[in-house]
């Protein structure tokens, strides 16, 4: 049930059910209230707004009893920080639900510090308007993945918290498929693998991620070799089951075949001389190499499961110009 009082709040109540009997509190109102993302049902949990039998609800895990009553609070949408900008975006497709959306080399996707404007979240703002899907009480886009700002290619984007939710199941039970396209120094072998790690903060740099033994969440990259360059560098296919920060750049650069370009986990320049030298590469491709402008990580394909209709969709981009023309002089 919902209805409004007078803050223009909607308020959402519902009593449990046999179907939801000892399910934690997270997963019931997940499961009574599809049409809401799991993002922003747990921080309405988490910021007070979630009673149960009358009383305030913090706790995630509670398990649910027959005859519970649940009643969840929505505050009105806030204006966002960031502010609607012109900003051209390249769309692949569009409905009512989303977005896909290529992402160019140099783009943040979320204003941060010194990323104020100019930012993905900007265009869409401009974009789409009221539609946005609101998210944490916030009117902005809702961002269902993330690409770092020197990673080009597609990316998606929910218009409204259904489409939000189902994509974000997408992503957790994997049924969501993301292709990238990295060249490394090195050849890995086996031609194909599965890495299957723990990623967390680096101890020291707190702007790079690690991979760790006892701590972190788990991260799971899958690649196959697409092509070798004189037995130095490869251009890999990586497929993502899981989608942590900095993912593929961490564990390649962990398995010993960093990313070419990459400002925080390629390899260092002497080595990558040295290497390139042995490979008889003459000094104009070497350096094109030693100086590629950003990590050469490209995320080609995407596929996923149409929120609404349950039709199978599928878009692949090309890789950006830098790399297809460093490719070329790799030969």
């Amino acid at each position: 049930m919902s209805e409004r009082i007078d803050d223009a709040r909607d308020i959402l109540s519902v009593t449990i059910a046999e179907e939801q009997l000892g399910l934690r509190l997270d997963k019931a109102v997940a499961m009574l209230f599809p049409d809401y993302s799991r993002t922003r049902l747990q921080a309405l949990i988490d910021s007070g707004e979630c009673l149960v039998n009358h009383q305030v609800c913090k706790t995630s895990s509670r398990k649910m009893e027959m005859g519970d009553q649940v009643i969840l609070s929505l505050p009105p949408l806030l204006d966002a920080d960031p502010q609607p900008e012109n900003i051209p975006l390249d769309i692949l497709y569009e409905d009512d639900d989303l977005l896909v959306v290529h992402k160019p080399v140099g783009m943040v996707v979320h204003p941060a510090v010194g990323h104020n404007t100019g930012t993905l979240v900007n265009a869409l703002l401009y974009h789409c308007g009221p539609s946005l899907s609101g998210i944490n009480g916030v009117k902005r886009p809702g961002i269902v993945h993330r690409l770092d700002k020197d990673t080009s290619g597609l990316m998606m984007v929910a218009k409204n918290d259904l489409a939000h939710h189902h994509l974000s199941e997408q992503l957790q039970d994997r049924s969501l498929s993301r292709i990238y396209l990295a060249l490394v120094l090195g050849v890995p072998f086996p031609s194909r693998g599965r890495i299957e790690t723990m990623i967390g903060r680096h101890q020291t740099n707190r702007l790079k991620m690690a991979v760790h033994t006892h701590s972190g969440r788990e991260a799971v990259t899958n690649y196959t070799v697409k092509q070798t360059f004189r037995e130095t560098l490869a251009l890999i296919e990586c497929r993502l089951e899981t989608g942590r920060t900095h993912q593929i750049r961490v564990h390649m650069e962990h398995m010993g075949f960093p990313l070419i370009g990459d400002p925080l986990y390629g390899a260092q320049s002497t080595k990558l001389v040295s290497n390139l030298k042995r490979a008889d590469y003459d000094e104009d491709v070497r350096s094109k190499i030693l100086f590629f402008p950003h990590q050469a990580l490209h995320a080609k394909e995407i596929s996923f499961i149409h929120p609404r209709t349950g039709e199978e969709m599928k878009f692949e981009s090309e890789l950006p110009m830098d790399m297809k023309n460093l490719l070329a002089e790799l030969f």
